[in-house]
């Protein structure tokens, strides 16, 4: 593939990196920038990237007040979707993303944290993700939801979530699961996050998540395999404006 596709990932804090991504990007040596918002809030110009990342966050999305940097860093999202940027949410960032495209984002009624099943509906078959199983286990740590913007394509669920992922048009993927975990990013949010873990329906404790890691591999490679398919659609618009 071509090395010229550029990755820029945007971070909201020190624990939530990206995870097997940052593998993808070294194994087809691809460029990457990224904007740590905690410490700068200094956003590239947008025909400085392709591919846009937007990972996880303990904040909510309606938390401007707080974290004053949100509200440039949706309107940054948004321009990328608008001008066709290739675009990955992940937790915080599906729902960031939901959020611009005018839907709303509000607190689950289960907080899902740990290792649950996620199922793909018919929908999926026609987007970036259609060659994810029908039924996986992935990891999850949220307690917020969101509703499906318009013009949104529903393709998963869990049991505790009705909406766990969509896609917008072909550019655009919202993952409100964590496929991108490792050993070593697991262990950096349980550190950080092991106050949030007290026992209940969709909450697994620490012990359990940490033996429940074999499921990472298989989740890495279908994010890997997903964001192939983003890099391959950029490379295809690219080869229509030179037509």
């Amino acid at each position: 593939m071509n090395p010229s596709l550029r990755v820029h990932t945007l971070l909201h804090v020190p624990f939530e990196g990206i995870g097997c991504i940052a593998d993808w990007i070294a194994k087809n040596n691809f460029s990457q920038t990224e904007t740590r918002l905690w410490e700068n809030a200094n956003l590239p110009a947008l025909e400085h990237f392709d591919l846009l990342i937007i990972m996880g966050g303990p904040m909510s999305v309606d938390d401007e007040k707080k974290f004053h940097w949100l509200h440039h860093e949706k309107i940054f999202i948004e321009e990328a979707i608008n001008q066709g940027k290739q675009v990955l949410g992940i937790c915080l960032g599906s729902q960031l993303i939901a959020n611009v495209l005018g839907a709303k984002v509000y607190q689950n009624n289960l907080k899902e944290i740990g290792w649950f099943p996620v199922r793909m509906n018919e929908n999926a078959d026609n987007t970036l993700l259609h060659f994810f199983p029908k039924e996986f286990i992935t990891f999850h740590w949220h307690g917020d939801t969101f509703d499906l913007p318009q013009g949104a394509t529903h393709v998963a669920q869990s049991e505790a979530c009705l909406h766990q992922a969509f896609t917008y048009g072909d550019n655009v993927v919202a993952l409100q699961f964590h496929p991108e975990m490792t050993q070593a990013s697991m262990r950096e949010m349980l550190k950080e996050g092991d106050a949030e873990l007290v026992p209940a329906m969709y909450v697994q404790p620490a012990e359990e998540i940490l033996a429940q890691l074999h499921y990472a591999d298989a989740q890495n490679e279908l994010l890997n395999q997903m964001l192939d398919k983003m890099a391959a659609n950029f490379y295809r618009q690219q080869l229509l404006h030179v037509l």
